[in-house]
């Protein structure tokens, strides 16, 4: 899990039916399979449960991961990507 990014007195609820969990403002690192390619990215703001997990994007993050999907700039480093099997 990322790190808290800041507190705030105004937590929102986890949303995961049952869990008795807060979202908590974190920085994590996100993952996208675009076709053979997995990218990474890293200090991605999220909504993150305190208790489950659970991970919220906002819309503006997402539309923002969508646009530098689009460009074609190289990645700061490469990671080796191994298969379960």
């Amino acid at each position: 899990m990322g790190k808290p990014v800041h507190e705030e007195e105004d937590t929102m609820k986890c949303s995961i039916l049952g869990c008795p969990g807060h979202y908590e403002h974190h920085l994590i690192v996100h993952t996208v399979k675009q076709g053979r390619k997995v990218l990474v990215f890293e200090d991605v703001p999220a909504e993150v449960c305190d208790v489950c997990s659970d991970t919220l994007l906002s819309p503006e993050t997402v539309r923002h991961l969508e646009k530098l999907l689009k460009q074609e700039t190289l990645p700061r480093s490469h990671a080796p990507v191994f298969a379960y099997a």
